[in-house]
């Protein structure tokens, strides 16, 4: 909208992050610091020239903005000369009879208020994401069609812009006339809020690059015309004199605000509004402004853009922790550096599995990508930028950690050994009241859990002795774990990690369950090969075997 908005970074965005960063300066040697700067210019001048030259994303915009934030908050740290402009390779071999303005980009309501403030006649329109194009006609026919380009000269788009049927090939009126404005993919229904934007644009831009349309290419571009540079004053009168010329009518998307209330009403609206568009934000103009020769390929003081809130923000890598779960499953964890997405404050995020993490090789200092899945789960989304160091990290072995590992806190042991003792106390196992896993850690952290049934020797008087257990927490926990020792059979089997049973008829001995072999465990509703498999071996190794002779002793119905 208003033209390539992604071409200029946005001062205001970089100012607030510099601020909002200012004593976070990474602790870098200065040769560390020039390769780091260094390589994030280069991922940087690719994604320019693929987006500029070749008309392909290769990266999310608001991604974009926080890498280029991130370049000149580093080169601010160090001291080292600003960053090559983004459209040096987007030049192309047409003139723009009127230079393509870009939009400096906001992201919060003080932003857009402070800009608001002594502004009057101010118009909202959606951000429209799509390629910008100058189309001119001489004598109310279609001439030229142009390329954003760097704002001052673009590519020749007028072979696929003559096939395109949104796009006016004759004016009702015989005049000449040159207009700014967005060429998008149409959608139907579109909800920003829930679909984001679908690579729309890059869809647009690979087909203005050939010479040739299909008929059903051609008809799924639609036009919207933000700017008549030498047309009629107002927002509203240049609306209605282009649509009166053949243009798609652009008048249900140009509300006048007086406010910030006003302006924040109709981005949550288009936001979350069913549109013909993808968008990303809005765009605030006033009607005052130059006359069109004065214009330049840089942005205005008579217009910004309001973004709409990341679906997707960047984050550092400070460490990478390694959790192993009840059942041995290994998940790599990665600890950040605090960032906000949506209101909520990002520490760590998952790789879901050591698999992925493997594939993805994230080390500290590494930037990636992180979203929220179902608006409240942190997601980790990508890798966008490796760091030049590559720090050795020694993840657990797989084969070292399975169901039947890790009964005790040994070394390497420790996160298994907490996780059982969790899943023990938790609601599908005994159920304890007041035991959490910081319970646990506490009670590990004090040497006192050498097994996973421990906990069950420890008194009132005892657990009050232990720094973080005060005399009441004391007497409650104790009497939790007293009311263990009540649960019935079936409980105790799930706390202990019996595999699942499906329908299976258990009984209330463990003797009688031990002897069962695999082809016995077959014979039970639901048991195949495999499961009847990991019963048998549940019920014959040693480790378990010897959980139940304590809870036997420890008079436990069923042992």
């Amino acid at each position: 909208m208003f033209a390539d908005l992604r071409l200029f970074f946005a001062f205001l965005l970089t100012f607030a992050y510099l601020t909002a960063n200012a004593a976070e300066c990474p602790d870098w040697p200065p040769e560390r610091a020039l390769n780091e700067v260094n390589r994030l210019q280069q991922q940087i001048d690719l994604w320019d020239d693929s987006y500029h030259r070749q008309g392909r994303s290769l990266v999310a915009d608001e991604l974009y903005d926080q890498s280029r934030a991130r370049l000149t908050q580093w080169r601010h740290c160090f001291n080292l000369s600003l960053s090559a402009n983004p459209l040096r390779t987007a030049r192309g071999t047409l003139l723009h009879p009127i230079a393509h303005t870009g939009l400096d980009k906001l992201h919060d309501r003080p932003a857009v208020e402070k800009w608001l403030r002594d502004r009057v006649d101010v118009w909202a329109q959606p951000k429209i994401d799509g390629v910008a194009v100058t189309l001119v006609y001489r004598n109310g026919l279609l001439a030229q069609a142009i390329s954003r380009g760097d704002g001052k000269s673009g590519q020749d788009w007028t072979a696929p812009a003559r096939q395109i049927p949104a796009i006016p090939q004759r004016l009702s009126q015989a005049q000449d006339l040159i207009v700014q404005g967005e060429l998008y993919w149409r959608l139907t229904d579109h909800m920003q809020a829930r679909a984001g934007s679908l690579n729309a644009r890059a869809s647009v831009a690979g087909l203005m690059a050939r010479k040739v349309l299909s008929a059903e290419q051609a008809a799924g571009i639609d036009l919207f015309v933000w700017d008549w540079p030498q047309g009629p004053a107002s927002v509203p009168e240049r609306a209605a004199a282009l649509t009166t010329l053949g243009f798609p009518s652009t008048t249900a998307y140009s509300q006048p605000i007086a406010s910030v209330i006003e302006a924040e009403r109709w981005r949550d609206h288009w936001y979350r509004s069913p549109l013909p568009f993808a968008s990303d934000g809005i765009v605030l103009r006033q009607n005052q402004r130059p006359a069109a020769e004065r214009w330049q390929a840089r942005s205005p003081y008579w217009a910004i853009a309001w973004k709409y809130p990341f679906a997707q923000t960047l984050a550092e890598v400070r460490q990478v922790h390694f959790k192993i779960g009840r059942t041995g499953r290994i998940t790599p964890v990665l600890e950040l550096t605090p960032v906000k997405l949506d209101d909520r404050q990002i520490k760590r995020v998952s790789v879901s599995s050591l698999q992925r993490w493997q594939a993805l090789d994230i080390r500290p200092g590494d930037q990636v990508a992180i979203s929220l899945a179902g608006l409240t789960i942190p997601r980790l989304d990508s890798v966008v930028l490796r760091s030049s160091e590559r720090g050795e990290l020694n993840p657990p072995q797989a084969a070292d950690f399975h169901s039947l590992s890790c009964w005790q806190p040994t070394p390497g042991c420790e996160s298994q050994f907490l996780a059982r003792l969790t899943w023990l106390g938790s609601k599908q196992g005994l159920a304890l009241p007041n035991v959490g896993p910081g319970t646990w850690e506490k009670l590990l952290a004090t040497g006192r859990l050498e097994g996973l049934l421990d906990w069950l020797t420890l008194d009132a008087q005892e657990l009050a002795t232990i720094d973080g257990f005060g005399e009441r927490s004391a007497a409650r926990l104790a009497d939790s774990f007293n009311q263990a020792r009540q649960r019935p059979f079936a409980h105790w089997l799930k706390a202990l990690g019996l595999p699942p049973t499906g329908q299976a008829h258990l009984g209330d001995s463990w003797q009688a369950l031990a002897q069962r072999d695999i082809e016995q465990w077959q014979t039970e509703a639901g048991i195949g090969p495999g499961r009847a498999g990991q019963l048998t071996a549940f019920f014959r190794d040693s480790q378990v075997l010897a959980l139940s002779e304590t809870l036997r002793d420890a008079g436990i119905d069923g042992f």
